[in-house]
Formats: structure tokens, C-alpha cells, sequence
């Protein structure tokens, strides 16, 4: 074990270098079947084209969570052509929110501004994001690999979260409001503090 983690299933050498050339059945398991009859609708919900299938791709928008344990998947992010850092995540936590909040949901528009909010009260994580609408609607959570709070504290303007895509039922609450946070700052570096760091020793060549 390292840090708490003993690896995951059939990957569990920290001084090994696995290589495939397919995706590898942890990851592989975490996406929807193409042979599934809402696939189409899967796809659409994370606001994707039928081109846009690409097994990575997927696995970054749509998290690859699963009941039966607590992995997350997440790209490493980069800038584009302006300087800006773009992130695509699903609001978390909305069944644990008011039944006014789903209603609010309902009337969101594509472009609308949300706003963060640090619950330090939080019992699991002091530094949990809240999301709200400019109304004050609670919404629910950003996920927890989320790594702008210290932006916040410095400079919240920096930090700007717009609705992307909303998704009625049949979609699952899971899914229900996709976001997308734009990061205006040169000095960002994303994922750089002490806890994304690699738990093996990075391999060359």
C-alpha cells in the first residue's frame, strides 16, 4: 500500500509499466456499451457528437463512476489558443438537494452563470465547492478533484462556471447538468499540489 491505496485490481505494482493496446477492462467497464439501445442518448448528454465517441474522450466528460467503487476519472487540463483552461463536469450531489432546486434546474439556460461557494463546514472535505444560480438556488457539488480553491481565495473573478447542457429524464441525476469552468489566469497550474503528485516514480522513454 501506498498513502492508503493498494493499487487497483490486476494493476496493483506501483514499479510496473502496463501497456495495452486496448482499453484496459477497469477503464473499458466504465463506459457504456455502443450495443445499448440509449447509447445515442448516453452520447448526447454529455453534450458530444456520435463522432466524438472516443473511449478517452468519454471516459474525461462523463467521470466513468461506477456503484461499486469510489475511482474517478478526469482529464489533465490544458490551455487553448486564448490562454484559458476548460473544464467539463456534472454537477454532483443532487439528490441531496431541496426538490425547489430540481425545479429551478428545469428553467436553466444554456450560457447561464453559476457561482461557487466554499462549504468549510463540510464533514468529508473543507474545501467542498458549492454551485449556486445568481437566484441563490443551491444546486449541489463540483467534484472534489477540482483544484481552484486557492484561485478563489486570490482572485474569484478568475474563475467562471456556465451551464452547458441540461438533461431531463430519462437522463439520471447523475447527469442531470453538465458545466463548464473556464480558468483565466497564466499563473494556474492545474492539479500541481502535493496530493495529485504520482505515488510511483515517473518512467522515461
Amino acid at each position: 500500500d501506498k498513502f492508503g491505496f493498494s493499487g487497483i485490481w490486476s494493476l496493483d505494482d506501483f514499479d510496473t509499466v502496463y501497456r495495452s493496446r486496448e482499453l484496459l477492462p477497469v477503464f473499458s467497464h466504465r463506459l457504456m456499451r455502443r450495443s445499448r439501445p440509449n447509447y445515442p442518448d448516453w452520447i448526447r448528454w454529455q453534450n458530444l457528437s456520435q463522432t466524438e465517441d472516443n473511449p478517452i474522450v468519454l471516459l474525461s466528460r462523463s467521470g466513468g463512476k461506477k456503484v461499486t467503487d469510489n475511482y474517478e476519472v478526469f482529464p489533465y487540463l490544458e490551455r487553448d489558443e486564448n490562454g484559458f483552461y476548460h473544464l467539463y463536469f456534472f454537477v454532483q450531489g443532487l439528490r441531496d438537494m431541496a426538490l425547489e432546486n430540481s425545479d429551478r434546474i428545469k428553467n436553466f439556460e444554456v450560457g447561464e452563470s453559476l457561482y461557487l461557494m466554499q462549504d468549510s463546514q463540510n464533514d468529508f472535505n473543507f474545501t467542498a465547492l458549492m454551485l449556486r444560480t445568481k437566484d441563490f438556488y443551491l444546486l449541489g457539488f463540483c467534484p472534489r478533484y477540482l483544484d481552484v480553491f486557492p484561485l478563489l481565495q486570490n482572485n474569484s473573478n478568475l474563475v467562471e462556471v456556465k451551464v452547458e447542457r441540461v438533461n431531463l429524464p430519462p437522463a439520471p441525476l447523475s447527469m442531470r447538468v453538465l458545466c463548464h469552468l473556464i480558468v483565466q489566469d497564466d499563473s494556474y497550474q492545474p492539479f500541481s499540489s502535493p496530493m495529485y503528485e504520482p505515488l510511483a516514480a515517473p518512467v522515461l522513454g
